[in-house]
C-alpha cells in the first residue's frame, strides 16, 4: 500500500473528533479552472479540502496563478509556504525523474491499470525517498482528464503519416522525442504562450485530454482532435515535507484519509466524464477523430522509440513497465 493512502475513510471520520487542525488554514494551489464537470485536479482538491473541512481543519482553494507559477509554488512547498499544490510534473517531477515514467505513451490501458502498477511497484513511496529529503512529498497522481490526444490547427490526424510537418507545442525534451518518433517537429512553448503560437504558426497543436480548448479558449484556434489515448494527463499533487512532518499523528492521520477519499473520487469523475466531455468539443467546432485498430497499432508501435530516448533511467524504465505488465 502507498504511504500516504492507508488511512480509510472510516479512519478520517474517527479523526474528525479529535484533530486539531496544526495551521490557521491549509493552502490549496489550483492548477485550472475550478469547474467540478470538467477538471479532474480541482475534482481532486475540492474533495480533499471537503474531507479535511469535516475532520476541523480550515482549507482554502487558491485559485491557478494566485499564489504564483508552477517553480514558484514548488519553492513554496520546499520551504513550507504552502501546504499543498496540483503541480506539473515537469517541475515537480525533476526532484526524481522516476515521477516522469507516467507519461510513456500506450503504457497502461486505463486508470485502473495506472493505479494498479503504482501499488504494485510502489511508486510513490520510490519517489517520496527522493523528493522528501527536498522537502516535497507527493500526495497522489491526480488525472486532469481523460487519456490525452492530439490537437491541431491543419487537419485531422488519422495516421502517424497525417502529422508530417507539423510543428507541435511539447511541454519538454520528452514530449519533443515522441513528436520527432511520429515524423513531426516539436517546440517547447509554455502554456501562457500558447494561444500566441497556434494564431501565428509557431505551433499547430498540442497533447491534452479533450476538454483543454474549451476551458483555455482555444476553440478558435484549435479545429480537430485525434482521441489517440496516449498517456494518463496526470498532474502530481504535492505537500510540503515541512508542513507534513509538523502534523500530529492524528492530523496525518485525517490528511492521508483526505488523500485516499479525494484520489477515488477523482478515478470516479475519470470514469464517467469522458463521453461527455467529447460532445462538449464537437459543440465548440472541434472535429473529433478516432483511430482504426491498424492505426492505433502504428502509433503504438512509432511512439514505443521513445521509451528509452527519454529521461528515465533504465533501472526506471524498468521499475515502471515491470509494475504494468504485473498489473494488467
Amino acid at each position: 500500500m502507498r504511504k500516504f493512502l492507508i488511512a480509510t475513510v472510516t479512519g478520517a471520520i474517527t479523526a474528525t473528533a479529535s484533530a486539531v487542525p496544526a495551521a490557521a488554514e491549509i493552502k490549496v494551489a489550483l492548477d485550472a479552472p475550478p469547474d467540478p464537470k470538467l477538471v479532474g485536479t480541482y475534482v481532486w482538491s475540492k474533495a480533499f479540502a471537503d474531507h479535511l473541512g469535516k475532520a476541523g481543519f480550515k482549507v482554502k482553494l487558491y485559485k491557478r496563478g494566485a499564489l504564483g507559477g508552477e517553480a514558484e509554488r514548488l519553492d513554496q512547498i520546499r520551504q513550507g509556504l504552502l501546504e499543498i499544490s496540483n503541480s506539473d510534473v515537469k517541475s515537480a517531477g525533476t526532484l526524481d525523474t522516476l515521477a516522469f515514467g507516467a507519461y510513456l505513451p500506450y503504457l497502461f490501458k486505463d486508470a485502473a491499470h495506472f493505479d494498479r502498477a503504482l501499488d504494485q511497484a510502489s511508486i510513490l513511496d520510490r519517489i517520496n525517498a527522493k523528493t522528501k529529503p527536498k522537502g516535497v512529498i507527493v500526495l497522489a497522481y491526480a488525472h486532469l482528464g481523460p487519456p490525452a490526444g492530439i490537437f491541431n490547427t491543419k487537419r485531422p490526424i488519422a495516421t502517424v503519416a497525417d502529422l508530417k510537418d507539423l510543428r507541435m507545442r511539447a511541454l519538454d525534451k520528452s514530449q519533443i522525442a515522441l513528436y520527432d518518433a511520429w515524423g513531426a517537429k516539436g517546440t517547447i512553448v509554455a502554456w501562457k504562450e500558447v494561444p500566441n503560437a497556434l494564431q501565428t504558426g509557431v505551433a499547430h497543436g498540442y497533447l491534452n485530454p479533450v476538454f483543454v480548448p474549451v476551458i483555455f479558449g482555444h476553440t478558435n484556434f484549435i479545429k480537430y482532435f485525434t482521441d489517440a489515448k496516449l498517456i494518463p494527463t496526470t498532474r502530481l499533487s504535492i505537500a510540503s515535507a515541512k508542513w507534513y512532518d509538523g502534523l500530529k499523528d492524528r492530523e496525518k492521520s485525517a490528511v492521508d484519509a483526505a488523500v485516499a477519499h479525494a484520489t477515488k473520487t477523482n478515478r470516479n469523475w475519470v470514469n464517467t466524464a469522458s463521453p461527455e466531455m467529447n460532445k462538449l468539443a464537437e459543440s465548440k467546432g472541434i472535429r473529433i477523430t478516432q483511430l482504426s485498430p491498424v492505426a492505433r497499432a502504428e502509433f503504438v508501435k512509432a511512439s514505443k522509440k521513445v521509451y528509452t530516448d527519454g529521461v528515465l533511467s533504465p533501472a526506471q524504465l524498468k521499475i515502471w513497465t515491470d509494475a504494468a505488465a504485473a498489473a494488467k
